[in-house]
């Protein structure tokens, strides 16, 4: 099976599909080997780290009032170029801390695997927040849930096919 056939990629090209983004899904390239770091999928397509829109998916945590916590999944679309910062995030979500999540809490979550996780196709809807910095970049490349698949899209384009929220995930502007 190429990668292209793989169920993951096939998934996201049907949820770029279904969200208008015809041209995303019919864009999808199959990398010769696989990236799973935005340096290396930047040198792979040979183009700026900071135009690939890392896929991060995160284990939020919020208490409840009888003391104990809720998990919930958080995926952030972070410009290649740097790194969200968690307590940045646990106030732009409210909640009570945001946790690193593991290769298990990320395949349960959105049926993807790390190094491959898209913006979409997830077995469920995911809060999404996407990186303000992506927006200084004409085109963005995403994974596609493989990896060695990614798509072109666009900021504008991420947080239409996310339902996400515009945010500075580094923190910056409160420093």
């Amino acid at each position: 099976m190429s990668s292209l056939d793989h169920p993951t990629v096939t998934k996201v090209a049907a949820a770029l599909s279904e969200a208008g983004h015809h041209a995303a899904a019919e864009g999808i390239t199959i990398l010769p080997d696989e990236v799973r770091t935005a340096s290396q999928a930047a040198a792979a397509l040979g183009i700026d780290v900071g135009a690939i829109a890392n896929s991060l998916v995160f284990r939020g945590v919020s208490a409840r009032i009888d003391g104990t916590e809720e998990h919930f999944p958080l995926l952030v679309l972070t410009s290649g170029a740097h790194r969200a910062d968690t307590t940045t995030l646990a106030s732009l979500v409210g909640a009570t801390r945001i946790d690193k999540a593991d290769p298990e809490f990320v395949k349960t979550e959105t049926g993807q695997v790390i190094g491959g996780v898209a913006p979409v196709g997830h077995r469920n809807p995911l809060r999404t927040l996407v990186d303000t910095t992506l927006r200084q970049y004409d085109t963005v490349w995403a994974a596609a849930g493989h990896a060695k698949s990614v798509f072109p899209t666009s900021h504008t384009a991420l947080l239409a096919m996310t339902g996400g929220t515009p945010a500075d995930v580094t923190g910056t502007a409160n420093r």
